[in-house]
């Protein structure tokens, strides 16, 4: 009762009461708080990030997306650029052109022919022996045909032969293939006959496969052997096997004649005929030959 009665005439003990509690009340209830705040960012910082990842990934899948499609379109590009290239080809008159993409090269270094295979076979009207070019110069011939598929023997293969003449010089000589990323040789080239290094070779027609003047090589070196009759001639083919895509395939047309030089400037086709053969003496023959040289049918005619 005494403490009562002076806690009511002085107040001591509940202001050390109220003291007391509010420091207490401080420092259970600060670390609480802290706690709560800590808490509180740590979710928000974790949320935050959670957030910036997934955007983070999202915008990296959209790059990776905005690569590959910029890769599409370059390689697209590319493969108009070439297509365009093969378009632009002219081909020889007489002759149609169409394009092939080549499915696959050479297969395996111990293969026994250096040929590619083509998308295209006897149901495109292919035939054996088709010549094969590309804008920088002759690839080969085909060697076998399946319905949608044919097999290209290459100018480099060591069975390849074909009959070539220098742009410039007009000498005459045998292109021979020598195998893989090997330089060709050119053969039969007398001892007299001009060429020279960096000369282009192409294509004389002779053989039949080949139209006249298609490019085929380039002539790298020329030398002499001893008491060999023939120039030593090495060339290198103007394609390259290994960085060629399509390839262009050349066929005859059969709608078209057999003419002689190009077209008339009137559209029409110029055919040009061997003339007769020259008459030493009068008479029946003579008449009938001045006949057939006039147009006009002989008055008379043996039966």
């Amino acid at each position: 009762m005494g403490l009562f009665t002076w806690n009511i005439r002085t107040g001591y003990i509940d202001a050390l009461t109220s003291y007391t509690g509010l420091e207490f009340a401080r420092w259970v209830l600060a670390p609480g708080k802290w706690v709560y705040g800590e808490t509180r960012d740590l979710v928000n910082r974790y949320l935050y990030f959670v957030g910036a990842r997934e955007e983070n990934d999202l915008l990296r899948r959209q790059l990776d997306a905005a690569r590959l499609e910029l890769a599409e379109t370059r390689e697209k590009a590319a493969e108009a650029e070439r297509l365009a290239a093969i378009l632009r080809m002219q081909p020889p008159w007489g002759w149609t052109r169409s394009a092939a993409r080549i499915i696959s090269h050479r297969l395996g270094p111990n293969a026994a022919l250096e040929t590619i295979l083509i998308d295209k076979g006897a149901l495109s009207d292919l035939n054996v022996n088709t010549p094969v070019v590309t804008p920088e110069g002759v690839v080969g011939r085909v060697l076998r045909l399946s319905p949608s598929a044919a097999n290209v023997l290459l100018i480099t293969d060591p069975n390849s032969r074909v009959p070539v003449v220098s742009q410039s010089r007009r000498t005459q000589g045998i292109l021979r293939g020598e195998g893989p990323d090997r330089e060709l040789v050119v053969e039969y080239v007398p001892l007299e006959s001009p060429i020279t290094e960096g000369e282009i070779l192409v294509t004389s027609g002779l053989e039949g496969v080949f139209p006249k003047g298609l490019p085929a090589a380039r002539v790298t070196s020329v030398s002499r052997h001893g008491s060999s009759l023939f120039q030593a001639v090495r060339a290198r083919a103007l394609f390259n096997p290994h960085r060629q895509e399509e390839v262009a395939l050349l066929r005859r047309d059969e709608m078209r004649p057999p003419l002689v030089g190009p077209p008339a400037p009137g559209g029409e086709d110029v055919v040009v005929l061997k003339a007769p053969p020259p008459v030493e003496s009068g008479g029946e023959g003579a008449a009938e030959a001045s006949s057939r040289e006039s147009g006009e049918r002989p008055a008379s005619t043996r039966p």
